[in-house]
């Protein structure tokens, strides 16, 4: 009848790849094994994200570790507010990533984007400051 492979188009935010689909021809033994094994690793890694007190960033192309914007205390907000990020980087970065920050002295726009980047990882919303609502519709006075 034809070729019984299809071809399917998967998207990425980056690039398409296409490639084919293919059907399993293990034991069915097999399979289930795989599954539990993998069921096990998903298990672990919500594991130690659910216990580890940093979420991963990059900053400057390289992967660092920070504490989540949610687990900030106000004096560090304070010191970034102020503008000393060298003494907030010291707090919120891993203490072995904090020497990867000082290597590569990033500028306050990669620092930004760092914290946007970990405030996403960890599901949190750093929110955004807007000015006041514009009314939908005119309204008249009498």
């Amino acid at each position: 009848m034809g070729d019984t492979t299809r071809t399917t188009r998967t998207t990425t935010s980056r690039r398409a790849t296409t490639r084919r689909a293919t059907t399993d021809r293990r034991p069915a033994d097999n399979r289930a094994d795989d599954v539990e094994e993998e069921t096990v690793l998903a298990d672990e890694a919500q594991e130690a994200e659910a216990t580890s007190r940093h979420v991963t960033a990059t900053l400057c192309g390289e992967e660092v570790r920070v504490i989540p914007p949610a687990a900030w205390r106000q004096s560090w907000q304070r010191l970034l507010n102020a503008g000393q990020v060298d003494a907030f980087a010291e707090l919120v970065l891993h203490e072995d990533d904090y020497e990867i920050y000082l290597e590569l002295d990033p500028t306050n726009e990669e620092v930004g984007d760092m914290i946007a980047e970990a405030a996403d990882r960890a599901g949190e919303s750093l929110g955004k400051l807007r000015g006041p609502a514009v009314p939908s519709r005119r309204t008249r006075r009498r």
